[in-house]
């Protein structure tokens, strides 16, 4: 209770008109937190992956956009955002109900996450009851399974994606 009083403290000094800033950073902890959450609930075992991070985002690219050549990469902003691969249809995939359902039923165990913008990958364990809907709330994010068969991207499109590419 004794940090409960000390937040209220500092909300009793802010001004009125910092109040929505302090909602909207409270939504936010409270989000990311219900996130985890639901993860941890599902036996999902969570670990960042910081040293590993640029080798397996660099085995993503060389797996899922292998075929798109620089100056191709270049003409769909492939570096602002992978998922442009699927989007610009450069790559084969399903969309929308057809990739989240994919995403559903495909095998889960061990699986890689990365963000757009982080600089570092998150490894899911223990993850065979994750769905797509477990993700509904997350920009940008590409899931793929530890041996680079499948990846599912959750884009922050409302009108991209989600889309699910296997490889061949």
């Amino acid at each position: 209770m004794m940090m409960r009083n000390k937040i209220d403290e500092i909300v009793d000094r802010l001004p009125k008109d910092e109040m929505e800033n302090v909602y909207w950073s409270i939504k936010f902890i409270e989000d990311e937190y219900l996130f985890k959450k639901n993860l941890l609930d599902k036996g999902v075992i969570i670990t960042e992956l910081f040293e590993e991070a640029e080798e397996i985002k660099d085995l993503w690219d060389n797996t899922f956009a292998k075929s798109i050549n620089e100056e191709m990469r270049e003409s769909i902003h492939y570096n602002q955002h992978k998922w442009h691969v699927f989007s610009y249809e450069k790559q084969k995939c399903l969309k929308e109900v057809a990739a989240r359902k994919a995403f559903d039923v495909v095998p889960k165990d061990e699986l890689y996450v990365m963000y757009q913008d982080l600089p570092y990958v998150i490894q899911y364990s223990e993850a065979h009851k994750v769905i797509a809907a477990d993700f509904d709330s997350r920009q940008d994010i590409y899931i793929f399974d530890k041996n680079f068969t499948w990846t599912y991207v959750h884009t922050h499109e409302s009108t991209c994606g989600p889309y699910f590419h296997k490889v061949k």
